[in-house]
């Protein structure tokens, strides 16, 4: 996510931390190579000058530059004004108690407001809600057959209906959703190449007719000031309520995260950031400003895990690596819930200081994971429990069975082998400190 950007701005940030002293001068050239690398990035050109002239007015005062660490100051003030700029913090939809809560998704065709409408329905179905899907697109079939196909893979119910109507299609969804006791209605609507008068008054009908809760207008990430217009054409004739970004993942240069809510002055809600459904996150400026400088997220990383393993698993392991019981089926399921959390390489951007450690940027082996997840597949339920009586011939099969070679399959043991050696240490170091400190506090 924002590759290009986060690797200039984070040059920019190393060369004033190694700067021995800070003058005026120097602030000023530092903030000159911000502008010109969020001009680069598609930034519109009156936001990144605001944004420049609210650094410097507070990066030049005198109880900065005299800090013990201006540097760090400076680099906070930065932090601070991009978090500012990237608009005002998380709020979650708000589900009417008494009525089912609507949500109408608008944009423009091509900017994943489908993908979109599903990974919402996924996302309150990870809260326990009920949530029913509804396509009011007459003029593309097959946005309603995507949306049909969405909600199969979720086990969520999707209205059809015969219609050439939208507002005739919207008021029966909503009944059909009264009617099965549907907590949330996520209505998806027609997009067109460009914004036009008679899309825009089709809209506006709608949102007269069905009164939402939220109105949501997806703007793909990619398309950098386009998508920018194309928000502020929208808001002057429907007043949404807060900004999707789809295709974070791609080639996104950061122009439209960085100003679209300074422009339009509605909050950013959610981010998609890849294919999958379960690619949606919700909207902190605070987070998202940490990554662009390359000082991670830890937070989101921390949210990631919870969601994917287990509490009782994640204590049970926990008990079995205590008395060095680690086994490759416990290895395979920490690699089941890796895949879960992502991508690899958006998880590494994650970690504060993984450009440094050169971890950022790599390119991430995910096939090395399914290579070996299919050897521990092709394991029995006994060699996965005891690998020492793993011989040359079991080795042939396991090979053969997983379609790997011998020499992948001894790389595996002996990994897993010094694995288990570092667990064994671990576990004699903690348990002889935990007997330390019993004698200690017997003592006293």
């Amino acid at each position: 996510m924002f590759g290009e950007l986060t690797e200039k701005l984070e040059s920019i940030i190393k060369k004033l931390r190694g700067l021995g002293r800070i003058t005026e001068k120097n602030i000023e050239e530092s903030l000159r190579s911000i502008r010109l690398v969020l001009l680069e990035a598609d930034v519109n050109y009156k936001v990144a000058k605001e944004f420049i002239e609210g650094v410097k007015e507070k990066a030049t005062g005198q109880e900065v530059l005299k800090s013990i660490s201006p540097a760090q100051q400076i680099i906070k003030i930065i932090y601070d004004e991009l978090t500012k700029l990237l608009g005002e913090p998380f709020r979650d939809i708000e589900i009417q108690p008494t009525s089912p809560t609507i949500i109408m998704v608008v944009g423009l065709q091509g900017s994943g407001k489908t993908t979109f409408c599903g990974k919402l329905a996924r996302y309150f179905q990870k809260k326990g809600k009920k949530p029913f899907l509804a396509s009011v697109d007459v003029y593309r079939p097959a946005a309603r057959k995507q949306l049909e196909v969405l909600g199969k893979s979720l086990d969520i119910p999707v209205f059809g209906m015969d219609s050439n109507e939208p507002k005739t299609i919207a008021k029966e969804s909503l009944k059909e959703c009264k009617r099965i006791k549907g907590d949330i209605l996520i209505l998806d609507t027609a997009g067109r190449l460009h914004v036009d008068n008679e899309m825009m008054e089709e809209l506006s009908g709608l949102n007269r007719e069905l009164k939402p809760h939220e109105i949501f207008f997806v703007a793909d990430g990619m398309t950098g000031q386009d998508a920018v217009n194309s928000a502020s054409s929208f808001l002057e004739h429907v007043d949404f309520t807060g900004v999707v970004l789809t295709k974070l993942d791609g080639d996104a240069r950061g122009g439209a995260a960085l100003s679209i809510s300074a422009v339009t002055h509605k909050p950013i809600r959610f981010i998609s950031t890849g294919e999958k459904l379960a690619d949606l996150e919700p909207f902190h400026p605070e987070r998202l400003a940490s990554r662009i400088l390359g000082m991670g997220d830890i937070v989101s990383l921390v949210e990631k895990a919870q969601e994917s393993v287990d509490t009782k698993e994640a204590q049970e392991l926990e008990k079995r690596l205590t008395h060095s019981e680690f086994t490759f089926d416990d290895f395979k399921e920490q690699l089941h819930h890796l895949k879960n959390m992502g991508p690899l390489d958006k998880l590494a951007e994650m970690i504060p200081g993984a450009r440094n450690m050169g971890i950022k940027g790599m390119q991430m082996d995910e096939g090395a994971l399914k290579r070996t997840e299919a050897i521990i597949n092709s394991m029995t339920p006994y060699e996965r429990i005891t690998p020492k009586i793993i011989n040359g011939s079991r080795r042939k099969r396991i090979a053969l069975g997983s379609g790997c070679s011998v020499q992948d399959i001894n790389r595996l043991l002996n990994q897993f082998s010094q694995m288990q050696k570092m667990i064994k240490n671990f576990s004699r170091s903690r348990s002889a400190m935990n007997s330390m400190a019993n004698q200690f506090f017997a003592a006293n």
